[in-house]
């Protein structure tokens, strides 16, 4: 592990100096290229930094407390010793964590698609909760979100609902949301007081660049409508709306958000991408079955991840076995702390299989 760490400081000192040399200054493409590579390597070398300093703190206490005679200065260096030593196991910890390979589309925006499932417009209603969520949580988060399309079910409710989250590391915080969500309430039409269970399914899909899928737009049939639902005069009254029909595949893909129909045909090429891209992940992901079982969200959209009980004010998460009470601040956005359990828990899983593997 240290010959590594000390070979990317190596390379991170390298290109510290590489951004200095005006060639490079002056090739913007390098220059980009270069500072995504420092900006990625920045938290460890800092973290290797800390460490190394730790470490001489440990030595140097070592060799104090052998010859330091003064009981009140062996009881210093003693707890500075301790202290020490915490530190470089922590950052051990946090170094083995930084090493991990990384997801290549961790920094790469979503496309999210959320549909109703079992229940009805109880499960419509729930689906619209839930994107207002996603986007709460995306502003708090400063990214941009962007509709794409919206199948409304007359009541407030959506039947599904497909937008953009474009913003840094999107893709990192979000891809534990895919597979169903189920929740439990007494719904507003109930009339007996009876809880019911309803479902939707979260898809979330890093944007694909062109250079992720060969798309062959002989391969795309593309129709035209007018445009349906809440929008602007040009909105409703002009064929703005775009119908993207895959042909290999079958994927049938609508926008109609924008009033423009070049960026409707747009919005739903990238939409495009993203499923085509998800689709070829998934094949790869079934060849890896066994490591995908050790690992936190494995994006089954057949997975029932997550309980939100309104009763009860709970969400659980079924996954890492976590329930927290506070069901209105979640929904309302706050959803860092479910987050950052299964963020930790994918880590130690995938950590786990590692040392497993070097043994």
């Amino acid at each position: 592990m240290f010959d590594k760490l000390e070979d990317l400081v190596r390379r991170f000192e390298e290109i510290t100096n590489e951004l200095t040399e005006p060639s490079v200054v002056n090739d913007q493409n390098r220059f980009r290229k270069l500072m995504k590579e420092q900006s990625d390597l920045q938290p460890l070398v800092d973290a290797y930094t800390e460490y190394r300093k730790c470490q001489e703190t440990v030595e140097d206490s070592l060799a104090m407390l052998e010859s330091e005679s003064d009981d009140e200065m062996r009881e210093m260096l003693k707890e500075e010793l301790s202290d020490a030593k915490k530190n470089v196991e922590e950052l051990e910890h946090e170094l083995k964590i930084l090493l991990l390979p990384k997801d290549p589309n961790d920094n790469k925006n979503v496309i999210v698609e959320i549909r109703a499932g079992a229940g009805g417009d109880e499960a419509a209603l729930f689906a619209a909760e839930i994107y207002r969520m996603y986007k709460n949580y995306a502003e708090s988060k400063r990214w941009k979100t962007e509709f794409i399309d919206v199948n409304e079910n007359g009541i407030g409710g959506f039947k599904e609902v497909s937008f953009m989250i474009n913003g840094q590391g999107a893709y990192s915080r979000l891809k534990y949301e895919s597979g169903v969500h189920r929740v439990q309430r007494i719904p507003a039409t109930e009339s007996g007081g009876r809880i019911h269970t309803s479902t939707i399914t979260v898809a979330i899909m890093p944007e694909a660049e062109e250079v992720d899928v060969q798309l062959d737009m002989n391969d795309c049939r593309f129709d035209v409508f007018r445009a349906s639902g809440n929008g602007g005069q040009c909105v409703n009254t002009t064929d703005s709306a775009v119908r993207l029909t895959h042909i290999p595949t079958g994927i049938v893909i609508s926008c109609q958000d924008e009033k423009s129909q070049l960026k409707n045909k747009d919005k739903a090429i990238k939409v495009l991408r993203a499923r085509l891209y998800d689709l070829e992940q998934s094949k790869a992901h079934d060849a890896e079955a066994e490591l995908r079982k050790s690992q936190i969200g494995t994006g089954d959209r057949a997975e029932k991840i997550r309980t939100y009980n309104f009763p009860q004010g709970r969400v659980t998460d079924h996954r890492i076995k976590l329930t927290l009470h506070r069901l209105d601040d979640i929904l309302n956005g706050d959803l860092d702390e479910i987050i950052d359990s299964l963020t930790a828990a994918d880590q130690a899983a995938k950590l786990s299989k590692l040392q497993e593997m070097e043994r």
